[in-house]
């Protein structure tokens, strides 16, 4: 049985999903166009390459950290102006690192920017959340991890070859400008967002009572904890890869980001169509095989995989991201209830703290080697993997308990041998058809 959806609501809808994606793009994209360029930038302050590598955790852990209270204070004034205030912040700090004149300098608007810019992504992922039912999350869901895995890749090949044009702090301007253009079509929808997820009227108790409450449940923690050891395991690989590869194969900036290219092929064409798999055959069956990939990549580099191969290796990496991350994004959709904000923020929390805690575990262990560190990571990847069978095999049972009770109820239409009913909009789809028009004629469109 198919939900009706109003033909303009959709388009609307699909509409935001493409600009949310685009700045989840632009944040990913900055995040990891450090990663190649490791090199240059310790060249450029004359440290080592151990040292100029905590700039990564240096933004992802506090941006990780911020997305617990952007996500509690958007459940109280609103989606909409904390992600257009946060997007603001990323770009105008983007910018601002370029200022950047020694190491302390650098180190410390990266976790200014970790900060500022953590408003967008989990935001962005919890309106998708509201914006679709659960069985029809999959494919937005898609896009949105698609763009966070093309962000990754892009930003390697891309920020090692502006790096001879514009220099390293020429690239953080670039970058930083683009963040701005998102700005003006981002204004389009900041009242449809609005009514669409109203804020909610909650104490300090009640928002540390919700933290407990999506961590109080077996569902919560497995997924969440999940969540963080996977996101482990991807940076602190990713992260790294340069650094290898121009040990190992003595490859310049230009050679290694055409070398991780492929890390975001996978995601960037095939996001979509993998969340429509996750909601078609269930998510259990997906993450196993997702984390599984994972380990495989890792080991490969860990037995020294010949140059030519790497590509291919950052592509079955890449797909073992795609398999697993989305997917338990789109389980933590369904956690929150009235407050997606915060199950989103938490779960992002855990993401970016574990790229963080990934990169500087990997960097710690580089000390016994390469082969060492890529070992010891897919190992434990594969352990995560082999207990996933029984952990997340309730999720297909959950996806057919869902859509049971669903039909026995209002939501989804009962059909008989001669008649067929349609689906009435939700509320807060109906909000969004209704003032959609106004939105785009109003003075902010």
């Amino acid at each position: 049985m198919q939900q009706y959806v109003d033909p303009i609501l959709h388009r609307r809808r699909e509409r935001l999903v493409r600009v949310i994606a685009l700045a989840t793009f632009v944040v990913f994209f900055q995040a990891y166009m450090v990663a190649p360029i490791i090199p240059v930038l310790s060249n450029a302050f004359g440290v080592s390459d151990e040292k100029i590598g905590l700039v990564v955790p240096a933004y992802l852990i506090p941006y990780g950290v911020s997305t617990l209270i952007y996500g509690a204070v958007a459940d109280r004034i609103g989606i909409a102006r904390v992600m257009f205030t946060s997007l603001l912040a990323f770009s105008a700090l983007t910018m601002l690192t370029a200022t950047a004149r020694s190491y302390e300098e650098l180190l410390l608007w990266r976790t200014i920017t970790g900060v500022g810019a953590s408003g967008i992504v989990p935001l962005g992922l919890a309106l998708v959340g509201r914006l679709y039912p659960y069985g029809q999350r999959g494919r937005p869901l898609g896009w949105l991890f698609g763009a966070m895995a093309g962000g990754m890749a892009f930003g390697s090949p891309l920020g090692a070859l502006i790096i001879p044009v514009t220099n390293w702090s020429g690239l953080f301007i670039v970058v930083g400008v683009f963040g701005l253009a998102l700005l003006l079509p981002w204004l389009r929808y900041l009242t449809v967002i609005e009514t669409t997820v109203p804020p909610l009227k909650g104490t300090v108790y009640q928002v540390f009572d919700g933290y407990r409450h999506l961590l109080g449940t077996p569902r919560g923690q497995r997924t969440y904890g999940y969540v963080f050891l996977n996101s482990m395991f991807h940076s602190g690989v990713f992260t790294w890869l340069g650094v290898y590869l121009e040990r190992r194969y003595h490859l310049g900036p230009a050679a290694i980001g055409f070398a991780l290219l492929g890390y975001g092929i996978p995601g960037f064409l095939l996001g979509p169509l993998i969340g429509r798999a996750a909601d078609r055959w269930g998510r259990a069956r997906l993450i196993p095989i997702g984390l599984i990939l994972s380990s495989l990549a890792a080991m490969a580099l860990a037995l020294g995989t010949p140059v030519m191969f790497i590509p291919i290796v950052a592509i079955i990496l890449s797909l073992g991201y795609d398999m697993t991350q989305p997917i338990f994004g789109g389980i933590v959709t369904s956690l929150g209830g009235e407050r997606a904000g915060q199950a989103m923020g938490l779960n992002v929390f855990m993401l970016f703290v574990g790229f963080g805690l990934g990169s500087l575990i990997f960097g710690a262990l580089m000390h016994y080697g390469f082969t060492v560190a890529f070992g010891a990571f897919a190992m434990i990847e594969l352990l995560i993997a082999l207990m996933s069978f029984g952990l997340f095999r309730s999720e297909v049972i959950l996806v057919g308990l869902i859509l049971l009770c669903l039909a026995g109820s209002d939501v989804l239409p009962r059909r008989s041998p001669s008649t067929a009913q349609t689906l009435p909009s939700t509320n807060s789809e109906s909000r969004l058809a209704e003032l959609g028009e106004a939105s785009s004629n109003s003075p902010r469109g």
